[in-house]
């Protein structure tokens, strides 16, 4: 890392915290309300953290994913819901930054996105294919300069707070259903019309209900590439990797708790050892295989970045499936954990070592994007890729 990166990144974990602060006001009451968290994003706005991928030449910082993932991480220690609303802006944000360099629409987009900080929501699930973002039943109808687009979204991730949302469908009516392409709507070129209620076990501030979308624009704002090249070489990898940061962020948290109720029992029984002492050092233990799977992953997709036949290659794609999938499950078992230590302290809702809300968000896990439909995927890349039986490969 450079000189100024190391500034820059500096910079970037100052105002994360300071989004965090704001967001751990607030973290009970959008959890218990199901309600968006305003607060936190209007902080992210004021902090201008919405704009920090955008390369330099439009207005950006030119974040690295390492940076971003960092930030997720600090704000997920606080409010679950606030980071993956920041995840997902920037997961759809790298596919403008990925692909539409070059095309004058998209750079101006993304310069309006550092200039207004708008927040950017998705709706690649669609009623009939459910989670699998790899195929579409909608299409999007080009006429001339002007394309329309209709969809039956089950879910857009905090559909009625975005500024702009990003959706695929097929390229056109008489496509395959992996014949995609991914589509930037403004929030006054489309209509939703709500048929899905967001009422969850976790996750609850993110809002993602589901809506009949209707939209019209300019068909320059459909992105230049292939839905197919933008979810293999930056969608794909960017949402396992800024999901499995902020699933961190969540377990570190709850092991924190824990951590500070073993403390608590230290200090009032002088000399001994608390009976939650040896738990808890398993539990770092496996939050330290957490953060080193997902730096490894990041590590990984910041050395393939510029060669993309390597992005799109089968060693990688397992690669990051792998780093999904691990994280999503061990983060489960570490909170698990820290709730055991606090007891019915950390069981109970509205204590210092509440840890009720992390396990329930935790669930969330896997399934986003489902870790059966993951694992299916793998299991057939494995069927005619070679492992990498280098320790350091």
């Amino acid at each position: 890392m450079n000189m100024m990166s190391e500034i820059r990144g500096a910079g970037l974990v100052e105002r994360a915290r300071e989004v965090a602060a704001i967001a751990a006001k607030h973290a009970d009451a959008v959890d218990k309300e199901g309600r968006f968290p305003h607060e936190a994003v209007a902080a992210m706005k004021s902090a201008r953290l919405f704009g920090i991928q955008v390369p330099i030449l439009l207005g950006g910082e030119g974040a690295t994913i390492a940076e971003i993932a960092e930030v997720c991480s600090i704000i997920a220690q606080e409010c679950a819901s606030s980071a993956m609303i920041f995840a997902m802006h920037h997961i759809k944000l790298s596919s403008c930054v990925s692909h539409g360099m070059g095309d004058e629409w998209h750079e101006a987009f993304m310069h309006r996105i550092v200039r207004e900080q708008l927040l950017l929501g998705s709706a690649t699930t669609e009623a009939g294919i459910g989670g699998n973002l790899r195929n579409s039943i909608c299409a999007i109808e080009v006429d001339g300069d002007i394309c329309r687009l209709t969809k039956e979204a089950t879910v857009i991730s905090y559909g009625k707070q975005a500024d702009a949302i990003l959706i695929t469908s097929r390229s056109h009516k008489e496509a395959a259903s992996t014949d995609q392409v991914m589509t930037v709507f403004l929030k006054d070129q489309y209509t939703l019309e709500q048929t899905h209620v967001w009422d969850t076990m976790g996750m609850r501030g993110t809002c993602s209900d589901g809506f009949l979308f209707k939209a019209e624009a300019p068909s320059v704002q459909i992105l230049p590439k292939p839905f197919a090249e933008i979810a293999a070489e930056s969608m794909l990898a960017t949402c396992h990797l800024l999901w499995s940061a902020t699933w961190y962020g969540i377990a570190l948290n709850a092991v924190t708790r824990a951590q500070a109720f073993v403390r608590a029992a230290a200090r009032a029984n002088p000399g001994t050892t608390p009976p939650g002492a040896l738990r808890l050092a398993e539990a770092t233990a496996e939050l330290h295989l957490i953060k080193s799977n997902v730096i490894a992953g990041i590590e990984r997709f910041e050395a393939a970045k510029e060669d993309p036949a390597q992005l799109s290659s089968m060693g990688f794609a397992v690669a990051m499936n792998n780093v999904k999938i691990a994280t999503s499950q061990m983060i489960l078992s570490v909170i698990n954990q820290a709730m055991i230590i606090c007891g019915i302290a950390g069981y109970k809702n509205g204590t210092p070592y509440s840890v009720g809300r992390h396990l329930r968000d935790a669930h969330s896990a896997q399934l986003m994007i489902s870790n059966e439909r993951i694992l299916s995927n793998t299991a057939t890349m494995l069927t005619v890729h070679k492992l990498d039986t280098s320790l350091m490969g």
